[in-house]
This record gives C-alpha cells, structure tokens and sequence, in this order.
C-alpha cells in the first residue's frame, strides 16, 4: 500500500491537467475562503453587536448549538435537491458550518473583556462605539481569531462533501477512489487535506500572533502563569 502511494503520487498524470492534484487545491481553497468569506461578513457584526450590548446571548448559544447538529452532507443534499445548483448548494452548506465557530469567539471574546476597562474607557469619555473599536475589540481579537480558525479548519475538513454533488476539490481523489476501489487515491486525497489544514492552520497562527497587539499577548501571558520577558529580564 505504502509503494503504491508512493507511485500514485509519482505519477506526473496525477499533478497536471483539470484532475491534477494543484487544480483540485485550488478548487478546494475556492470553496473555503467563499465561504469563509461569507460567512465572516454574516457572523462578526451579529457577534459584535451581541457581545457589546449582551442582548440575545442566550439565544445565540441555543441556535449555535441547533446549526451544529445539521449534518453538513445531508443539508448540501436537500439544498442542491432545492435549487439544482451544486455550487450555490456547496457554498450555503459550508457557511452555514463556519457561521456558529466565528460567531461564539466574536461573542465569548467581547464577553471575556474585562469589565474595568470598559469602565475606564466610558469614564474617559468614550463613546459605544469608541468603546467596541478601541477597547473590546482588541483585547478579544485572540478569541475572534481563534473561533477564525477553527471555522478555517472545519472548512477545509468539509469542503471534500463538494465533490459529491459533481464538482471539484480534494475530496475528488476520494469520491473517484473509492468507486473504482483504488485506495490509494483516496489515502491521498486524505493526506492531501490533511496537509492543507496544517498549512492554512499555521498562516492563520502567524496572522493570529501578528494581529494581536502586544499588550494584549503579554496580559494573556500573565494571566496564565507564563514567564514573560521584557527587555531582555523576566
């Protein structure tokens, strides 16, 4: 098994042309950066304003925890089923999975700021808006752009249910392998998007580590008991 993977991705058929691995890469980060795209455009003005004001918590939980549960398979199905588009199917199915992670951290990020400095800042003479953009948003930036990559992950995890309504991505490899019964393809087109998420997960963590001010890291640091060094002393 090991040598006929190690031949299947040797073969220079499998690395060129509308089937090739890097056409079926690109297809797949297409799928997934739509919709995350769309998906941040819908969730992070939802979680801000809730966050900030604390109204409708209670039922963003409750309707975060019911669009989990939705099979992202079965609802590309009925969706594709009800508008015979596969791409428009594929799409709101993949948003609607990213839509609950990117959601929660925007909200649980606004929610953990401390409450004093939200003070301070009011006492200042900030306004709402000065408060939520100045203030709350940059200390929740590192759960805002974790609940990001988690949504990124799932994505990328999921984008393969694409090719099961006739079009494209990694999960190709996986749909065409396992109907002629040549494993090795579908062994690949797993280690494929495993590697995928790997990459995208470590871009995502370096933005992460670059968006988030510094202070912001070192009060993380403190708060969990790591040594943090400032000009050259701990």
């Amino acid at each position: 098994m090991i040598t006929d993977l190690f031949h299947w991705f040797g073969d220079s058929a499998n690395w060129s042309g509308p089937d090739g691995i890097p056409t079926r890469v690109l297809e797949h980060l297409g799928y997934t950066f739509l919709a995350l795209v769309i998906a941040l455009v819908i969730a992070v003005p939802i979680g801000l304003y809730i966050g900030h004001t604390g109204r409708g918590g209670v039922v963003l939980v409750g309707a975060g925890n019911t669009i989990r549960a939705l099979p992202t398979l079965g609802l590309i199905t009925f969706l594709f089923l009800l508008f015979t588009d596969s791409e428009l199917a594929t799409i709101i199915g993949l948003v609607v999975l990213a839509v609950p992670p990117i959601l929660a951290g925007t909200y649980a990020g606004l929610q953990a700021t401390d409450k004093g400095v939200v003070d301070a800042a009011e006492g200042v003479g900030m306004t709402g808006w000065q408060q939520l953009w100045k203030v709350e948003v940059p200390i929740s930036l590192p759960l805002v752009l974790g609940g990001i990559r988690n949504a990124v992950l799932q994505l990328v995890a999921t984008a393969a249910v694409a090719a099961y309504v006739g079009l494209g991505g990694l999960g190709r490899f996986l749909l065409d392998g396992l109907a002629i019964l040549d494993y090795s393809e579908v062994i690949a087109g797993a280690i494929l998007t495993t590697v995928l998420a790997i990459i995208l997960d470590l871009i995502f963590s370096a933005l992460q580590r670059a968006l988030v001010p510094k202070g912001v890291r070192l009060a993380a640091a403190v708060a969990t008991g790591k040594t943090v060094t400032v000009g050259g002393a701990a």
